[in-house]
């Protein structure tokens, strides 16, 4: 069912909503302008495994028939199922510089992921007599990929079809994550569209603040946390350091599942500070992750993307990504050998859902043990393995077997890359322009509908919409 077009407002455009749909995973939006196909995001559902494995199969535009690519940022759910796509699209995927980058390691990584979970989970499956699975892409899609990412620098204008003038603004989410505004000219009409991506909250510790765009008419807009409050950061990083400290002097391991690229290096800028503080021991740190080396050498390469005294505010200068007591492994032998390890320690391991790679193992060898802790510091989608331990199921699969839940589990939203309530009720106060439709994506139902109310009240006169999967907005 489309939505009404508002009285009075000449149909221009279609946006199809693929994904992130009254839901905060699979970003996908295929715009119909002046005549040519645009794809917006093209990323991965977590949640439901049998679910979301459905979907990321199943591609509902016509990869061939697509003119071109935009992506705001380089988290899988926004990005993941791009090497799908190329295996039917070779134009181009236009994305910041550090997007760029990131994405070159991260959908290498993820391919190598699911290359691996499925020769897992097929040897599970064989002990049952059961058939194997197949990834959803390779490492060739993947590289196939990387070379049709095409990048620009923020505020660069450039056009992406004939009529369609695109540019990139900070969005202050992580490393080159970008707000995509389209100035659209077709039918001797001209209108600015803007799509949030993912917004940041402010006043963190690496990145740049989301920068306010001007002369907006239509709006779409993420709804991650828009019916919540993050708490504050300095209460957080105390908070953070006494479940850390606890679980530490009690012989445990803390066990933080992070994503490789903006959560693990925050996290880790937060552990080196309290350490430098003397609120925390300076007990072993391993980053298990593949990519995650790489991922902070990015990091350190675009500064264009990072706060400009971030190294006036390092406790006695050092390096917070290269402490002594820090290790970065990158071999699945080096990560196979933590569990050998029963000295207090903390481990930061990707996903940050549980949905993939190396923390799954982690989880499953350490969750029975109530010494230790399991402490999350983002958001987890609804279905996800890590949303049942923060839920606090007792028992949980992993690689389809059973475990019981016997370690701590804790959660803090407030390092959440995401703006809350009022952060995205400020965001929207600094945009300017005669904003005629407003679209809520990027949320569970409650959240996004709660955001449609919230903005009805600030925006009386603007139409607020909050599309279901394959809906149809015409502007």
């Amino acid at each position: 069912m489309d939505i009404p077009i508002p009285h009075g407002i000449f149909a221009i455009m279609k946006i199809h909503f693929f994904g992130a749909a009254r839901t905060t995973t699979g970003s996908m939006y295929w715009i119909e302008v002046n005549g040519k196909n645009i794809l917006m995001e093209c990323g991965l559902f977590q949640g439901h495994r049998q679910e979301s494995e459905a979907l990321n199969h199943e591609l509902p535009v016509v990869p061939g028939k697509l003119d071109a690519v935009l992506l705001s940022h380089s988290h899988l759910d926004h990005a993941g199922r791009l090497p799908r796509l190329c295996q039917g699209y070779d134009g181009p995927i236009h994305c910041t510089s550090a997007t760029r980058d990131l994405c070159s390691i991260m959908l290498m990584d993820s391919a190598h992921i699911q290359e691996q979970d499925a020769l897992f989970v097929s040897k599970v499956r064989a002990r049952k007599k059961m058939p194997p699975v197949s990834p959803l892409y390779t490492r060739k899609d993947a590289e196939k990929c990387v070379q049709q990412l095409k990048p620009h620098g923020y505020e660069q204008t450039f056009e992406v079809v004939p009529g369609v003038q695109v540019t990139f603004r900070e969005a202050g989410h992580i490393l080159g994550s970008a707000q995509i505004i389209l100035d659209v000219q077709e039918k001797g009409r001209r209108f600015r569209h803007l799509f949030t991506g993912d917004i940041g909250r402010g006043g963190d510790e690496l990145l740049r603040d989301p920068q306010p765009v001007e002369n907006v008419d239509y709006l779409q807009i993420e709804s991650t946390y828009a019916a919540r409050l993050h708490k504050q950061r300095p209460d957080a990083d105390n908070l953070t350091g006494q479940m850390v400290k606890s679980a530490l002097q009690a012989g445990g391991k803390v066990i933080i599942p992070a994503f490789s690229v903006g959560r693990t290096q925050q996290i880790v800028y937060v552990l080196h500070e309290l350490i430098c503080a003397g609120k925390l021991p300076r007990v072993p740190i391993f980053v298990d992750s593949p990519l995650s080396v790489n991922a902070t050498e990015i990091y350190n390469h675009h500064s264009e993307s990072l706060r400009p005294d971030i190294r006036d505010t390092l406790c006695n200068q050092e390096d917070p990504f290269g402490m002594k007591n820090l290790t970065y492994i990158a071999s699945a032998e080096d990560s196979k050998k933590l569990n050998d390890r029963h000295e207090p320690m903390v481990i930061i391991s990707a996903s940050g859902m549980c949905e993939g790679g190396r923390i799954r193992h982690h989880l499953k060898n350490n969750l029975e043990d109530e010494k230790n802790l399991v402490l999350f510091l983002g958001y987890c989608a609804e279905g996800t393995l890590g949303n049942q331990l923060i839920a606090g199921k007792k028992s949980v699969n992993i690689f389809g077997e059973p475990h019981t839940v016997r370690a701590q589990v804790a959660s803090l939203d407030t390092y959440s890359g995401h703006a809350d309530k009022d952060e995205l009720a400020n965001y929207v106060k600094r945009l300017s322009g005669d904003i005629k439709v407003i679209a809520c994506i990027h949320g569970e139902e409650t959240q996004c509908l709660a955001h449609a109310e919230t903005l009805r009240a600030m925006k009386p006169s603007a139409k607020i919409v909050v599309p279901a999967y394959k809906q149809v907005l015409e502007i």
